[in-house]
């Protein structure tokens, strides 16, 4: 059977959309591992399915390129925004869209029936080690002690929906990313995996950050990891809380505020094309 699909991207983060509002395809992981091959197939870092919800305008399911399934996506949720309003027609200033961590809110920036920005409020930071999970211990997980590959590592820990394990590097670029990120993402101190960035303060709440992504390798942009960074920044002391904070990723620039009831995310969401695939 052949279905249409919408190629977007968050700056750089880029997923095959489906409308699923009348029925999701019986394999999604299935679907995203093949679909996701850059050379045999479309491309891209995942698949997300548009799905009709009972508990708000729309529903997220978000597959990695190896077939797992995630429960936030910080780029991917703000392009399901733009979906919502260009493509559905669900044409509110602000629109929900319920996910496996929770309903988040979106505030759609438009113009002329175009979407150009959506802030999303993310929910709140969790930093709670068993909550991440990580295997840390303590109350909190900053600035602690994490030994990989031979080499001791000062990280932070934060959920933003899925885990991320931020350290600060001189240079993220000369991080040989292919060989230390599956170190991280595997690492025994983390049962499910984890999202692992590498940031570089700038100067006042100005970061640049490289990520490695579970389930999906080096991507061009990650949204829940500009906003586990900006945590982090501000638990650390190098940026300020409640202030609006510049992180720059391979893909672009995301604006974070971090306060204590929320963390909010505001960036871009772009069609690429679309067309037709068997599924």
């Amino acid at each position: 059977m052949l279905k249409k699909f919408y190629k977007m991207h968050g700056i750089g983060n880029d997923y095959i959309y489906f409308d699923c509002f009348d029925g999701e395809p019986s394999d999604p992981s299935a679907l995203a591992k093949r679909l996701s091959d850059r050379h045999f197939s479309i491309g891209g870092d995942g698949v997300i399915l548009v799905c009709r919800s009972a508990v708000a305008d729309g529903k997220m399911r978000m597959f990695n390129a190896d077939g797992s399934e995630g429960k936030m996506c910080g780029n991917g949720i703000r392009c399901v925004g733009k979906f919502l309003y260009e493509v559905k027609g669900i044409r509110k200033e602000t629109v929900t869209v319920e996910t496996l961590s929770g309903i988040r809110t979106l505030r759609i920036g438009a113009e002329n029936g175009i979407v150009h920005s959506v802030t999303v409020d993310m929910g709140k930071a969790e930093l709670r080690p068993e909550r991440i999970p990580a295997r840390l211990g303590g109350d909190r997980a900053v600035s602690v002690p994490l030994e990989v590959a031979g080499k001791t590592y000062s990280v932070t820990c934060v959920s933003m929906g899925n885990p991320h394990c931020v350290t600060f590097v001189d240079d993220p670029y000369a991080i040989d990313l292919e060989k230390i990120g599956p170190q991280f993402e595997t690492h025994e101190a983390f049962p499910e995996r984890v999202n692992t960035e590498f940031v570089k303060v700038l100067g006042k709440n100005d970061v640049q950050m490289r990520v490695w992504e579970r389930g999906s390798g080096e991507t061009w942009a990650c949204g829940t990891g500009a906003c586990a960074v900006a945590v982090a920044c501000a638990l650390n002391g190098y940026c300020e809380k409640n202030a609006e904070i510049t992180v720059r990723l391979r893909g672009g620039d995301l604006k974070i505020r971090y306060t204590d009831e929320a963390v909010f995310m505001t960036g871009g969401a772009e069609f690429a094309f679309t067309g037709e695939v068997e599924i």
